[in-house]
């Protein structure tokens, strides 16, 4: 099969022949039908997250079930698959028995620990495989298994927030910006400065409001999700929450945050992290994104040029999420 690896991290994706695996027992083959390509993808290129290089990135997976290991009886071959980066967690330490599945030491990643979809064939745990909304198709339905979910879990973190704020207008908020709407929430977008074109993506996706980052929104905010991996953003978005306000960083991998005074945070302010997600999350958004159809703005590339649509993504130049098809869609 065709697939694109990382041989360390630092390098560029290579072009490479791998053996199609079989499934051992509890796995299932996906022939890859799309794959998203997420800002995970490159901290993992480079080096901010460890990685068993070489491995083969990708953990926005849509794919047919192909084969089937032993003892897998919740997947038939045929069915559409979705694979995320939860790829697998040991299910008995004390996170995972009281439902913190994402906090376990012993988790693994698709695309991290072990290949992912960024090929034509990826192998999967069953048990960490998802139905998906049938109104999506492949391309549509590959920015939900991370962009989405993620952006779920920080977004249920903010608790009932009425105004809320969203530095890094990525994947990630362009459909959480459609969920808050219909939910009856005022979204404020928050862009790099100067970026007049994401603003007006925001905007005509129903933000309340699109500014650069380095601006103060026309109202206090009740909660901030920080998705840009700038650590900078930190007490800028403390300072535009109101009292009892929650700051939510939703990267894996963020700059350092800067020194700041005590009276950013006082006032019952609180500052919290997004640490991976559970299966229950992805239950959760999924059900969601059938519930209320969303826009998925998509760039897709053959599956060949995962380097371009890395650097693309690096550049911010996608609006909305990349999307990588094998055999060029």
């Amino acid at each position: 099969m065709l697939a694109m690896q990382l041989p360390a991290p630092g390098m560029a994706l290579q072009q490479v022949r791998l053996a199609v695996p079989l499934p051992a027992a509890g796995q299932v083959l996906l022939k890859v039908e799309a794959c998203g390509v997420c800002r995970t993808d490159l901290h993992v290129q480079d080096g901010e997250v460890a990685a068993a290089c070489p491995v083969v990135p990708g953990h926005e997976v849509v794919g047919r079930v192909c084969c089937l290991g032993a003892g897998v009886t919740s997947w038939q071959t045929g069915e559409r698959a979705g694979a995320g980066w939860l790829a697998g967690a040991c299910g008995a330490c004390h996170a995972c028995l009281r439902g913190a599945e994402n906090l376990c030491d012993a988790i693994v990643f698709n695309g991290c620990h072990h290949n992912g979809g960024y090929a034509e064939y990826m192998l999967a745990d069953a048990a960490y495989l998802y139905r998906l909304p049938v109104a999506y198709d492949a391309a549509h339905a590959a920015p939900l298994l991370c962009a989405g979910l993620i952006g779920y879990r920080a977004y249920a973190l903010a608790g009932p927030a009425e105004r809320l704020g969203i530095y890094g207008f990525g994947a990630a908020a362009h459909l959480l910006v459609q969920l808050a709407r219909q939910q009856g929430r005022q979204v404020y977008a928050f862009t790099r400065p100067g970026d007049l074109a994401t603003q007006a993506f925001a905007r005509s996706l129903g933000a309340a409001w699109a500014g650069g980052a380095d601006q103060a929104p026309p109202a206090p905010l009740d909660a901030a999700l920080i998705f840009a991996p700038d650590g900078a953003l930190v007490p800028r978005a403390l300072a535009a929450v109101r009292k009892g306000g929650a700051v939510v960083c939703g990267g894996i991998h963020m700059s350092d945050i800067p020194a700041m005074p005590y009276a950013l945070l006082w006032g019952e302010r609180s500052i919290r992290s997004v640490a991976n997600l559970t299966r229950a999350d992805a239950q959760a958004f999924l059900a969601l994104a059938g519930q209320y159809p969303l826009q998925v703005a998509v760039q897709t590339y053959p599956l060949e040029q995962a380097n371009e649509a890395l650097a693309d993504l690096r550049a911010g130049l996608v609006h909305g999420a990349a999307v990588l098809l094998p055999g060029g869609g």
